[in-house]
């Protein structure tokens, strides 16, 4: 194509100039000039950065922004109003020459560094992180200039650190005092409310005469312990509650269960002593329903006994089921014991009678006959 454009470019741009495409016209132009004239930039370096809108020490990035937004809008193709082909031609040499300008800076500075690393002890790969903490790359001088700057900003961040948890601390402190206070505050109030209540109550009862009636009016508590080594004040206030159903629950079930336990025991020795002996058939039938109904008695207060050591909070105060059969045995020795006194008794009766008899003779019989 430029060995066409130089032999004759001006018949093929005037024959072919419908066929050939917009953009591809400005890009022959550009050639057919520049080859036939041999052209090269004259433009100065600052000049260029002039037109590109840019400074010197700017980076590759920065060039192709600015020469892309500028072609787009000096473009003959671009379609806007500021489309001019002499200015986008002049943005094209100001980029050539821009690009020149940054590489050339870019091997003189290789170059530089170059010398600077050959007048300096090197030193080994494994040894190159362990200066600066690492930080930066580049030569050593680049290197300490990064590790510098980057010793500062670690420097403010812990300061605002700091500064940010001591704020929150106080903070923290400040808010947790204000609830204590006003939590503190609220109790002061209901406690204070509760008093006066309860007072203004017992004033109104007192005027209206409800405690004219009791009989201990006047007079100090009755001591309800006879035990010196008790406070009667403790006594008398934990006697109050008892009574009026303050007792905790274990204690009440344990109360009950030994109640329980010992009504049970009373029943069946006294069944058994009115069944009396020996035992006919019919006798033995109802012992045998007595002890039935016993059995589920017990069976009832063990179920008791369960609950009671779920809720009691001391180990050693917990408690054992009851054996129906051995609190059966136990009341048929019981029984016994009982009907062994009774014989002892009445022997030691007959006999005092006997002696009796000896002594007054027949009128002490004929009273006792008469008594009888």
């Amino acid at each position: 194509l430029c060995v066409m454009l130089t032999n004759n470019i001006g018949h093929h741009l005037m024959v072919r100039q419908t066929m050939i495409p917009r953009n591809l016209k400005l890009l022959l132009y550009l050639c057919g000039n520049r080859m036939l004239s041999g052209y090269k930039p004259k433009s100065n370096v600052k000049d260029s950065y002039k037109i590109l809108e840019l400074e010197e020490g700017c980076s590759l990035d920065d060039i192709r922004n600015s020469y892309r937004s500028l072609a787009k809008k000096y473009h003959p193709d671009s379609g806007s109003a500021t489309a001019d082909s002499e200015a986008f031609m002049k943005v094209e040499e100001a980029y050539r020459v821009v690009l020149s300008d940054v590489a050339t800076k870019k091997k003189s500075n290789e170059n530089n560094e170059e010398e600077e690393d050959q007048y300096k002890p090197k030193t080994p790969q494994h040894r190159h992180y362990l200066s600066f903490e690492g930080v930066g790359f580049g030569t050593p001088s680049q290197r300490e200039k990064q590790y510098m700057q980057f010793r500062v900003d670690r420097a403010t961040e812990q300061v605002l650190e700091y500064r940010q948890r001591r704020l929150e601390s106080q903070y923290a402190v400040t808010d947790l005092m204000k609830a204590k206070d006003v939590r503190q505050s609220k109790k002061v109030k209901i406690t204070q409310a509760v008093e006066r209540l309860v007072e203004d109550l017992i004033q109104e009862s007192m005027a209206k005469g409800d405690f004219d009636n009791l009989s201990g009016k006047g007079k100090p508590l009755q001591k309800f312990s006879d035990c010196p080594h008790v406070d009667p004040m403790t006594h008398n206030l934990n006697r109050i509650l008892i009574d009026n159903g303050y007792q905790p629950e274990w204690i009440l079930m344990q109360k009950e269960i030994r109640e329980t336990i010992e009504r049970l025991r009373n029943s069946i020795v006294a069944s058994r002593s009115k069944l009396g002996g020996p035992m006919t058939p019919y006798r033995q039938k109802q012992w045998n329903h007595i002890c039935e109904q016993f059995i589920e008695d017990i069976r009832k207060l063990n179920k008791r006994i369960d609950n009671f050591n779920l809720v009691v909070p001391i180990l050693s105060r917990q408690m054992v089921h009851f054996s129906a059969d051995k609190e059966i045995v136990r009341a048929q020795k019981t029984y016994e014991a009982l009907m062994e006194n009774r014989e002892a008794s009445n022997s030691d009766t007959k006999e005092n009678e006997e002696e009796n008899v000896k002594r007054f003779g027949w009128k002490s019989s004929l009273f006792k006959w008469l008594n009888l």
